[in-house]
């Protein structure tokens, strides 16, 4: 059983109180200001701070920064 489209219409992070939009799994509900991903146990969104995890993007290497960042001979 799914979350009713009605539940997700008026569930919003207990933090910032910004709209959660479904994970594309529905394994949780993550909040689209803080990115905090809150868990879904048994068709039951948990709600709760100390349950969430925040979603952290992954971040793309700079080019160039590995030549930068060698010591250079002389």
């Amino acid at each position: 059983m799914a979350i009713p489209p009605e539940l997700l219409d008026i569930l919003v992070c207990p933090v910032d109180k910004a709209k959660v939009e479904l994970l594309p799994d529905e394994s949780g509900l993550k909040c689209a200001q803080c990115k905090r991903v809150y868990p879904i146990r048994e068709d039951i969104p948990v709600m709760l701070v100390e349950e969430a995890l925040i979603d952290a993007p992954i971040e793309a290497p700079i080019e160039g920064r590995a030549e930068e960042d060698t010591p250079q001979s002389a």
